[in-house]
């Protein structure tokens, strides 16, 4: 018996020791294997980006291609991988280091092949062409085999079968496509280059130079902007023209950028800015410290691809009141080249503290489209003390939208701006003028207002001078608050219109406002605000498809231009 219960509780010991141990085994090993997997991925992305950073390519990785893709190297299926944004190579991990080293991506520059000429070779990748391409010789669709087949020239973006590749090698000359009046060859700017050692300054004689139509795009895209489509556009901008006239404004700043415009031809550079109001009077800053360099001649015009959220000067000039990718980047770049130049007023805001027996300097702002004092000022400085504080969360337009109506549905319950109008005085062109009961004042220079609001117009059933970004006037106007923002955006009610000048002054007797200058807000102490005009930009302007109210503000702008230039 004693030996019996014994041999029992030995059992139940090692039972319970077997169990212990498979315990163990059962949470350590995936812990292993987790940890082993981590060290590998950690060491497999070292080595990627050890290779990308020495890379002339510009490497990006995805988990997933938007398209069917083959490596360039192995011609295997691959569903995940590193692709180029330049030249558009598409590979496996495996082949990433071997396809660095066998493949060249664009040159940003190069020695002419055809002299003085200017000509260049084509330069072919094969595989993964674009879906609905046509062979540039036989005119029949490309790319349709399940493999990696068929050739896409990097340049010129033509795309050629396999058997029409040896009749394709006869034409050899890339004539850079349909945007070749928009890209800066590299042996343009390798031309350039030599010549600026050699201390020569004719480049008039440089081709394309010297081409009629050559209207070079600088591209400037701002990856923060909206709905962050930034670094995606970079990539297709990239494949289109030449890469060194695409710009990153999160690595580089404008002013260094338009550097650029200095080396092609004066009065024909066009610069994309891809961003939000914000991001164009960056750019359009950087601009006039150019022309305080004496680099006039060197100014480009400005287009617009709306990233932001309220985007009121691109839906003004009639680029949209937002881009979310609905349009393909080549109809932009087509868009940019079809663009009319129009002016753009830009305005000096000083705002001067009262107090401190005048020893603090004045505040000075450089305005495009609007000043405001009110609900709408404390609206912009609410929104933005919640996006300094997560800034993770305002990466989608609807979000940032959604956090203005929050704002301004507070603000109709709370009235923080009430009786305004006994707080500030309001100064036209010199004359007083006597303010109603108001929470508001807003001062424009653009016919937009808001996100896609014609303020000035309100419901449109009153005569009034009409709004417009050129003629060296303001328009000022009051609200009664918030709601009635609201009731004006939805056109159930008219602004108070307090007149048009060509010089404000907004006096803030007491209490601390809410202020803003395109979107840039502060809470501001008693003042004196003084805007006077400062100078003109020179913009792009798109007709492209319009609201019924667009169509009749360009259509009385073309007849006040008519009269005047009858006047003239």
């Amino acid at each position: 018996a004693g030996s019996g219960s014994g041999a029992f509780s030995m059992t139940s010991v090692l039972t319970d020791w077997s169990l212990v141990f498979w315990t163990l085994c059962a949470v350590i090993l995936p812990v292993l294997i987790t940890l082993w997997c981590s060290f590998h991925r950690s060491r497999r992305q070292m080595l990627i980006r050890d290779i990308v950073c020495k890379s002339k390519h510009d490497w990006h990785y995805t988990d997933l291609f938007g398209q069917p893709s083959y490596c360039c190297v192995c011609t295997q299926h691959i569903l995940r991988g590193a692709f180029c944004s330049c030249c558009g190579l598409r590979v496996c991990e495996g082949c990433l280091k071997k396809a660095d080293q066998h493949f060249l991506c664009k040159e940003i520059m190069m020695r002419s092949e055809g002299g003085a000429r200017g000509s260049m070779p084509h330069h072919w990748i094969r595989g993964n062409v674009p879906l609905c391409s046509h062979c540039m010789l036989c005119g029949q669709q490309c790319g349709t085999q399940p493999k990696l087949c068929d050739y896409r020239c990097v340049w010129c973006q033509c795309t050629v079968h396999d058997e029409c590749m040896l009749d394709c090698l006869k034409i050899e000359e890339c004539t850079l496509g349909e945007f070749r009046d928009l890209i800066i060859p590299p042996y343009y700017l390798s031309t350039i280059s030599q010549m600026r050692k050699d201390k020569r300054t004719d480049y008039e004689k440089v081709v394309p130079y010297c081409r009629e139509h050559w209207i070079p795009v600088i591209v400037l895209a701002n990856t923060r902007s909206g709905n962050n489509m930034g670094e995606t556009l970079l990539g297709e901008f990239k494949v289109l023209l030449n890469p060194v006239q695409v710009f990153d404004l999160s690595k580089i700043t404008p002013a260094k950028a338009l550097q650029l415009c200095t080396l092609l031809p004066c009065n024909a550079v066009r610069v994309l800015v891809c961003g939000g109001d914000g991001t164009v009077g960056w750019v359009l800053d950087a601009i006039d410290e150019m022309k305080i360099k004496g680099q006039e001649r060197f100014i480009p015009q400005v287009a617009i691809l709306p990233l932001g959220t309220g985007n009121d000067l691109s839906n003004t000039l009639g680029w949209g009141a937002g881009y979310a990718g609905e349009v393909p980047v080549e109809q932009i770049l087509r868009n940019v080249m079809d663009a009319d130049g129009i002016v753009l007023d830009r305005w000096k805001v000083q705002v001067t503290s009262k107090g401190y027996y005048n020893l603090r300097k004045p505040k000075v702002f450089t305005m495009n489209n609007y000043f405001s004092i009110g609900p709408d000022a404390l609206m912009a400085l609410n929104f933005h003390a919640h996006r300094e504080k997560t800034p993770s969360l305002f990466s989608s337009r609807i979000i940032n939208k959604a956090v203005y109506f929050f704002y301004g549905t507070k603000d109709c319950l709370v009235q923080e701006c009430k009786d305004l109008n006994k707080k500030v005085e309001l100064e036209l062109d010199g004359e007083r003028i006597e303010l109603p009961n108001l929470e508001g004042i807003i001062v424009l220079n653009i016919g937009y207002w808001g996100g896609g609001c014609r303020l000035w117009e309100g419901m449109g059933d009153e005569p009034y001078p009409l709004a417009r970004h050129d003629d060296g006037l303001l328009e000022v106007v009051g609200v009664h608050g918030s709601f009635h923002c609201a009731q004006i955006q939805v056109k159930l009610a008219n602004p108070v219109r307090l007149g048009q000048a060509h010089t404000v002054r907004l006096i803030l007797k007491s209490s601390k406002m809410p202020m803003q200058v395109d979107g840039e807000p502060w809470a501001q102490g008693p003042c004196t605000v003084t805007i006077t005009h400062k100078t003109h930009a020179l913009m792009l302007y798109h007709l492209g498809e319009q609201t019924d109210d667009d169509a009749s503000s360009v259509s009385e702008q073309e007849h006040a231009r008519e009269q005047t230039d009858e006047d003239v």
